[in-house]
């Protein structure tokens, strides 16, 4: 049964990536690793840098830093999700079209879901090397990641719109947004025309 776009939006809502509940002591220690390691991943790339150098770099021990974050994939993680929550929350309430725009504004599912893949395009090739350590971590890690959910679901609720059976071509859509597939293309084919053919793919979906 459709539940109609409130009740697709309170579903939405409901999938959005928390923020982190802690203690203010814990916090200071979070932005303080987040920081450090944000710097030493652009200064010298993700695969170069170790956690024990983030941890001397935080002035923070290594224990604390392994025990909040588990690992590098961990730690790709947690720099990741101010971003996505960014992303989710202009999704959620922002502007018209990759919003739902202003009371009374009917925005067309084709036209939002062409505004999220570009959205989402520059999300993940501005941080692709992080988001690729956060989905290959372990086998599947990519779908385990709370953020997969949220996007999922919300390009279902666009192409519900659109064609039959949106959930599967949410995924099949999807699945070329991944952080290990975009690599392969931008090393193939070059980042301008990897973003051309994703956009493409998008649009022969919304139609």
């Amino acid at each position: 049964m459709d539940r109609g776009p409130a009740g697709r939006s309170v579903d939405l809502e409901l999938m959005r990536t928390p923020p982190p509940k802690e203690r203010a002591d814990a916090a200071r220690n979070r932005v303080k690793v987040l920081e450090a390691a944000a710097a030493m991943f652009a200064r010298h790339g993700v695969e170069s840098v170790s956690m024990d150098a983030v941890a001397a770099a935080a002035g923070v021990g290594k224990g604390t830093l392994f025990r909040r974050f588990g690992d590098k994939a961990g730690l790709a993680v947690a720099l990741l999700d101010e971003r996505e929550r960014e992303l989710q929350d202009a999704i959620l309430s922002g502007p018209s079209p990759l919003g739902p725009g202003g009371r009374g504004e009917a925005v067309p599912p084709a036209e939002r879901l062409h505004a999220f893949a570009d959205a989402y395009l520059d999300y993940v090739l501005e941080h692709l090397s992080l988001v690729r350590m956060s989905e290959t971590a372990s086998p599947g890690a990519r779908y385990r990641i709370g953020a997969y959910g949220f996007w999922h679901r919300h390009v279902t609720i666009l192409l519900d719109q659109i064609v039959a059976d949106g959930d599967a071509l949410a995924h099949a859509l999807l699945a070329v947004l991944s952080a290990e597939h975009l690599t392969a293309m931008i090393e193939n084919v070059g980042a301008e025309r990897t973003r051309a053919a994703v956009r493409a793919l998008f649009d022969v979906a919304g139609s």
